[in-house]
């Protein structure tokens, strides 16, 4: 069965399978590029983080949402991620 989507006041989530933790952390990066591979264990992150296929409520933007449990990550992910 599919798991169900998560709507915040920002977002419309969808859960990808892969994600280990499947919980949306304080701390996320939106990315615009909905067909973009994230392989998120190359990045060697030190907390727990998740990945979201995205609708962005305010303009209706698709994409992916990237969560992370700590700061350090988010600013590392941001600084090491290139689309492909």
């Amino acid at each position: 069965m599919a798991e169900k989507t998560i709507t915040t006041d920002t977002y419309k989530l969808f859960p990808s399978p892969r994600n280990v933790h499947r919980t949306v952390f304080a701390h996320e990066v939106f990315v615009p590029y909905p067909y973009a591979l994230i392989d998120l264990p190359s990045f060697y992150l030190k907390g727990k983080y998740s990945l979201f296929a995205a609708c962005r409520l305010a303009d209706m933007k698709m994409g992916q949402v990237v969560t992370f449990e700590n700061e350090a990550d988010r600013t590392k992910f941001n600084a090491n991620f290139v689309p492909d």
